[in-house]
């Protein structure tokens, strides 16, 4: 059974940082490419980063890109969300999930299983 569990996620005052993890069970994370989305509260869900299976190449949205750095740790079975610099408009709920495809994408569809979720808050 392919799970994939978030922890991270807090309240963080602005300008400051939080690593997210992502642990996969039932499979392994290098095996798929892992994608991090967020949801703002009124917004659709929006593709933030992914590291692709095939090769460890990285994607970021242009909103977080400088701010966020992705990683993966095989040993762990495990997906970090390094995030600095945050910002009120990072507040969300931060989901991992994967997709079978070898190359990064931050299509939604092509992602297969997700994990429930973790929120993040920046504010002072």
């Amino acid at each position: 059974q392919v799970q994939l569990v978030e922890s991270g996620g807090g309240l963080v005052q602005p300008g400051g940082s939080l690593r997210l993890s992502c642990a996969g069970s039932g499979f392994s994370v290098d095996y798929y490419s892992i994608g991090w989305f967020r949801q703002a509260p009124g917004k659709e869900r929006e593709g933030v980063s992914c590291i692709s299976s095939s090769d460890g190449s990285t994607y970021y949205a242009d909103s977080v890109k400088g701010r966020f750095t992705i990683s993966r740790d095989n040993a762990k079975n495990t997906v970090y969300l390094q995030m600095n610099s945050l910002k009120p408009e990072d507040t969300a709920v931060y989901y991992c999930a994967a997709s079978p495809m070898s190359i990064g994408t931050l299509n939604e569809p092509y992602y297969d299983y997700w994990g429930q979720g973790t929120q993040v808050t920046v504010s002072s």
